[in-house]
């Protein structure tokens, strides 16, 4: 395929429709943009060679034009000196390098246009390939989004399912059975002799501090009537 049939193919594809029906538009954008980066590098180059081109064209006008005043002055010279014949034979050579100019701005003319053109389908490309970029970095962030909402639901649906309930009662139940095997392990003993006596004692004093409050109360009483 030709430089110029794929710059027609890619300036006038739909991206956004090929992207629609590709399986993978990530990977297919991609394959764009370098086709269109290797496209546009051929472009240049083939520009850059027809700019050459002109510019030896050129070089080659002016060195015809000086020999055209060559020769305008020689067949001066000749008339000058009375040689006629000298005259005519410069004469001619100017016609001759007359012809060759007016050869090398047709040239130059044309490949002016075919600089212009260029230039505008150098720009049309990099257009599209700017275009085409910023689909890429979107279709990358959408594509970073999608997984992360994908794995999100996921992991909604994985704990709102009834396995994960059940799970969730299968723990509840071994951790009451654990706690019911360590009571078993370790049963509450019978409190010591030495522990009941302590036990008495400390009844002895709650009764004690609770008989003095009392007769504190009834005494404050009997004072008021």
């Amino acid at each position: 395929m030709g430089i110029f049939t794929r710059f027609r193919d890619i300036v006038n594809s739909n991206i956004g429709a090929m992207l629609d029906k590709a399986e993978d538009p990530e990977k297919m954008i991609k394959m764009m943009i370098r086709e269109m980066e290797d496209t546009l590098i051929e472009l240049k180059s083939s520009c850059a060679g027809v700019i050459a081109n002109c510019k030896r064209i050129e070089r080659r006008k002016d060195e015809v034009a000086a020999l055209i005043k060559t020769w305008t002055d020689r067949a001066a010279l000749a008339v000058e000196k009375g040689r006629d014949d000298l005259a005519r034979e410069a004469l001619l050579e100017k016609r001759r390098f007359n012809e060759q100019v007016e050869t090398l701005e047709n040239e130059m003319n044309g490949l002016s246009e075919l600089i212009e053109q260029y230039k505008n389908d150098i720009a049309e490309l990099e257009n599209k390939l700017n275009g085409a970029r910023e689909k890429k970095r979107s279709l990358i962030e959408r594509h970073k989004h999608a997984n992360g909402k994908k794995r999100a639901q996921q992991g909604i649906r994985k704990y709102n399912g009834s396995d994960s309930f059940d799970r969730f009662d299968k723990l509840e139940s071994r951790i009451d059975q654990m706690e019911a095997e360590a009571d078993l392990i370790n049963p509450k003993t019978k409190p010591t002799l030495e522990e009941e006596f302590a036990q008495l004692a400390t009844d002895e004093e709650i009764e004690k501090e609770l008989a003095s409050l009392k007769g504190s109360q009834y005494g404050d009483d009997d004072r008021t009537d």
